[in-house]
């Protein structure tokens, strides 16, 4: 059990560690602590993919029951929500990287509303603090607790994880639709003078 923590809690802490950080990316205002924090982020983004990979392949080409394979086993969880991480979120936190490295010649430019809104966007945070979710049931089975052995606790288990992934999304999504409220341009009043009504 000791070895197979040992692999997976270094997978969780990259996920858990870029989820806190994509949570943090929107509260931002300077450009430059906003490209270098998205730097962290595609950092720990891309690790985690290849972690998870990496221990995904290891189950898959090791036969018997080996810490990897049951490390392998527990991450199928996490397989899907990885997947989405590495197809949307790691595409949009590196144009964001370089979207903020536009503002590279005045470093002290406040992060425009358009860029914080690109920041929380969902498909930014959202795949990897599910990751992140996902990957805590691992964790408590390599730990030595079997929840799956216990009817009375899976249901609610599966219950809480799914509303939990629920308020995340709509948090990410209210906090996108605010920013990019802010961003659009604000229109020009009319210069036309009120004339008289024609039928």
């Amino acid at each position: 059990m000791e070895s197979q923590l040992t692999i997976l809690l270094p997978v969780a802490a990259v996920w858990l560690a870029a989820g806190v950080v994509a949570d943090g990316l929107p509260r931002l205002r300077n450009t430059r602590m906003l490209r270098r924090r998205t730097g962290w982020l595609l950092v720990l983004a891309v690790t985690g993919v290849a972690l998870t990979a990496a221990v995904l392949g290891g189950g898959l080409f090791n036969t018997g029951a080996t810490p990897v394979d049951r490390a392998a086993a527990g991450l199928t969880l996490a397989a899907g929500p990885a997947v989405v991480a590495t197809v949307c979120s790691v595409r949009r936190i590196r144009r964001l990287w370089a979207g903020a490295g536009a503002f590279a010649s005045a470093p002290a430019t406040p992060a425009p509303h358009g860029l914080r809104a690109a920041a929380a966007h969902p498909l930014v945070g959202l795949p990897l603090q599910v990751t992140a979710l996902a990957t805590v049931p691992a964790l408590i089975a390599a730990a030595g607790a079997d929840l799956g052995a216990e009817p009375g606790v899976t249901g609610p288990a599966i219950t809480v994880g799914a509303l939990a992934v629920v308020a995340i999304g709509v948090r990410h999504a209210l906090r996108h639709n605010r920013f990019a409220e802010r961003a659009r341009p604000v229109a020009a009043p009319s210069t036309r003078t009120a004339g008289a009504l024609h039928v």
